[in-house]
């Protein structure tokens, strides 16, 4: 087996210096790079005292950049431009609660203002239109927590008009005039409803109804600019999701493009017309077809004159100017700006310009057969010189992470991937799958993935590992399980379920306990309760909750017999810190060690930089000390961090030290 074009890992017996981990995970030079709509000016997200804010510079004269925002603690991740090119919009959220407020901030200086000012209170965007220029339509929760009503906000005055009291819709769609066209309405089955929004309400016969199977790759991604036609993801009556238009008056479906690989997961629309241009399906990797002319020449210009898979992040309204960022794997990521007329490329930046010139290990696509059949693809990263030869696999077999993606319901992809380059540097082949119930390979393999957790979902990952020992990547007495989310959970699951597979786990933000896990759940989580209990267990029968209780890593908290690793934020709206509280107590009650680490400034994940250093110094001591792996020096990574270990500091390599060191300071 070959490596992919581009995916050389290097060759030699010397390994690679060290990459200091705060040039992997401290803040990025820049990133999220945006033209306004007017094409006047360039926005991106860069640090600004150690924190990440909102800049913005002349589109002729980047050099002259100012930043826009001074938030101090929580990095700014999400924004986007008005309509009308004068504001930039973002959310941000307190402590990774999840209770996301909208700011807005003139580009001409003016003071920043928060447009959506309620304590507790989550807002979406739901529509913004480059016709309607002075308002969007925003979602809020305020009279009921599980419901976002529907407001019209000025963005000049910042005044809210609701326009729609929601009592029970998991969305909506509206029109480039920000006039509500469908309403999102879950079913009782777990599927969805559509139903058409008019001046008069929202109708009760459904538009469309999608059942629970088409459901997990079918939904509408928008209208042309003149309303008449509506734009499908659409799964129904194929397994990958096609893209279809349905003309609005007839309700006649046209086929657009399909492939019978993957989903089709990703558009290029005319910021005029609103027209698919391109669609793109990502397998192996991500590749862009045009389906419109006028930018065929330019997606094939880009494809040539950049190395590495591309994506185009802004268009101007009148279409001349385009952002794109390129990620060749083996170097970091940059951002350009493409002239459409003249056919030039400028380079605006590389988002982390520290890394440039260092050797970082490439990434190799696999598909690694399941032992009913199934293709997992998959991706690995073997750390540069371990492959003398050229070929994805080393001279000899090495120590192994398998990093396993959270979601389920989500998928590992192709690209520049930090954790992939951190521990291939750090001397570990890493592994991540996309074990059944991944998206984005049809809605077959999705479903088999329900009722699957802790059991053929976890078969998929053994599997892996059996592959890359069998191929000689992996030490079979050297494979640790990582992961966040539902790969924290992966992880616990492989130390209590399959005590003996792995050498230690790390469990990051991972649930322990499905049944608490789904009793609290956020209550703007209700519209998808019924799909979670189709794919997981119904917590309100019995047969269900037996199913929850048995998949639980909590009841089998007594077999764990490698060395664990636990990360949590403590205002997690989603696995709540209880999660990771009832495992650890569980096993100090069993007299089996367990190192604890909290966050309590943080959520679902770890967002400040010098948290997630912090984190992942401990996580490389951890690794070191059970697969015997290089690691930089805990030193004082922890300081500036919010760091707390409840239980078992005594048991990662440093860390007792590093603690103490840091409380001495």
């Amino acid at each position: 087996m070959s490596p992919a074009d581009g995916d050389d890992t290097g060759g030699g017996d010397t390994p690679p210096p060290l990459i200091e981990r705060e040039r992997l995970f401290g803040n990025p030079a820049r990133i999220q790079g945006r033209l306004s709509p007017d094409g006047q000016w360039l926005a991106w997200i860069a640090p600004r005292e150690g924190v990440l804010n909102l800049w913005v510079a002349p589109v002729d004269d980047p050099a002259q950049a100012r930043p826009l925002t001074d938030e101090r603690t929580r990095p700014i991740l999400r924004y986007f431009w008005s309509p009308d090119s004068r504001q930039l919009l973002y959310v941000n959220d307190t402590g990774g609660d999840e209770n996301f407020r909208l700011f807005g901030v003139t580009v001409d200086g003016g003071a920043e203002r928060l447009l959506t000012p309620f304590e507790g209170i989550q807002v979406q965007v739901i529509a913004i239109s480059r016709e309607v220029t002075g308002h969007i339509l925003v979602g809020l929760n305020r009279r009921d927590p599980r419901w976002h009503d529907v407001y019209r906000l000025d963005l000049a005055s910042g005044g809210l008009e609701r326009i729609l009291e929601n009592d029970g819709y998991a969305g909506f769609i509206a029109d480039e005039r920000l006039a509500l066209r469908l309403a999102i309405k879950p079913r009782e089955d777990g599927g969805l409803s559509y139903h058409r929004v008019t001046r008069e309400g929202i109708e009760t016969t459904p538009f469309a109804d999608i059942g629970f199977e088409d459901s997990a790759n079918t939904g509408p991604v928008g209208f042309t600019r003149d309303g008449e036609t509506l734009y499908w993801i659409d799964g129904r009556g194929r397994d990958t999701a096609a893209l279809t238009a349905q003309d609005w008056a007839s309700g006649e479906i046209r086929l657009l493009a399909h492939s019978p690989r993957a989903d089709i997961t990703d558009l290029l629309r005319d910021p005029h017309s609103g027209k698919v241009q391109a669609w793109a399906v990502d397998y192996l990797r991500n590749a862009w077809h045009a389906l419109d002319d006028a930018i065929a020449d330019d997606l094939a210009f880009l494809d040539r004159e950049l190395k590495g898979d591309i994506d185009v992040t802004s268009r101007t309204d009148d279409d001349r100017l385009w952002t794109v960022t390129n990620d060749p794997v083996t170097a970091p990521p940059a951002a350009w700006l493409y002239d459409r007329e003249k056919r030039r490329l400028t380079r605006l930046y590389v988002g982390r310009p520290e890394l440039e010139g260092v050797e970082l290990a490439g990434m190799t696509p696999l598909e690694i057969t399941a032992r009913d059949g199934k293709t997992l693809v998959s991706y690995l990263t073997l750390p540069r010189g371990s492959d003398a030869e050229g070929f994805s696999k080393p001279a000899s077999p090495l120590p192994m992470v398998l990093l396993v993606h959270g979601g389920p319901w989500a998928r590992d992809s192709y690209g520049s991937e930090t954790f992939h380059h951190w521990l291939a540097n750090r001397g570990y082949a890493v592994l991540s799958v996309n074990y059944r119930g991944s998206t984005g390979f049809g809605k077959a393999f999705i479903s088999a993935g329900d009722g699957e957790w802790a059991a053929a979902m976890h078969d998929d990952l053994l599997d892996a590992v059996d592959w890359a020992v069998d191929a000689g990547v992996a030490d079979p007495e050297r494979v640790a399980i990582m992961g966040g989310s539902y790969g924290g959970y992966a992880a616990l699951v492989g130390l209590t379920f399959t005590p003996e597979r792995f050498a230690c786990g790390v469990d990051i933000v991972g649930p322990s306990n499905l049944q608490t896990l789904l009793a609290s759940m956020p209550a703007y989580w209700e519209a998808g309760k019924r799909q979670l209990y189709r794919r997981m267990a119904d917590p309100e029968t019995e047969a269900g909750r037996a199913w929850l209780e048995a998949r639980s890593p909590l009841s089998r908290a007594d077999a764990i017999r490698r060395p664990l690793l636990i990360g949590q934020g403590a205002n997690d709206p989603r696995v709540k810190q209880a999660e990771s509280d009832q495992v650890v107590a569980a096993m100090e009650a069993n007299g089996i060690p367990v190192t604890y680490v909290l966050f309590p400034d943080e959520g679902h994940g770890f967002a400040r930089p010098v948290n997630a250093i912090a984190f992942n110094a401990v996580v490389e001591a951890f690794l070191q000390g059970c697969l015997g792996g290089r690691a930089e020096p805990i030193g004082e990574a922890l300081a500036p961090s919010s760091i707390e270990v409840p239980q078992g500091a005594e048991f990662a390599p440093e860390l007792a030290e590093a603690l103490g060191a840091r409380g001495a300071s």
